[in-house]
């Protein structure tokens, strides 16, 4: 008679592997779905109808840095076939400049945009909206210089919007 003893840390350690090896399988499912973007294309038209300048176009200095980076392995320049990626950009918050209720005194700043995916015709293939937030901590500083304080907070809030892209897009 053969008894295996199985230990609970044993145990728990298949698991983990386990589990390990689902999202490595997941990860590369998603990474092999061969979805490449010809280009970037950054629209902060409904922003500059709400805002105005200079925040849209902060905004959109910002996000035409940030997508690229994020995006990087998932741009084909020369491929006329891919799609167009267009990230709209339609309202910020930005939360009060005292600060907040968060950690250190911490608030939350807001973007709401959404990602549309454009073919090669430039119909509509997909659109995915988008929430994303970052948290700003006021600072001394940020007293005196409002204007540069506001434009580091936008480029927080672009930086988190292009972040979003790969996991949104199912890349």
């Amino acid at each position: 008679m053969v008894v295996s003893a199985v230990t609970r840390r044993s145990a728990l350690a298949l698991l983990g592997a386990f589990g390990l090896s689902l999202t490595r399988a997941a990860s590369t499912a998603r990474a092999q779905n061969g979805l490449r973007f010809r280009g970037v294309v950054v629209n902060v038209e409904p922003l500059r109808a709400l805002t105005g300048d200079p925040t849209a176009g902060w905004m959109e200095q910002a996000l035409a840095q940030a997508l690229p980076g994020a995006l990087g392995p998932h741009l084909a320049p020369g491929d006329r076939n891919a799609p167009v990626l267009e990230a709209r950009v339609d309202w910020i918050y930005l939360a009060p400049s005292p600060g907040g209720p968060g950690p250190r005194g911490s608030a939350q700043d807001t973007i709401i945009g959404s990602f549309v995916v454009r073919g090669p015709r430039g119909g509509i293939e997909s659109q995915i909206p988008l929430r994303a937030i970052a948290s700003y901590y006021p600072n001394a500083v940020h007293q005196a210089l409002v204007e540069e304080a506001y434009h580091w907070r936008i480029i927080a809030l672009a930086q988190a919007f292009a972040g979003w892209a790969p996991r949104e897009l199912g890349l």
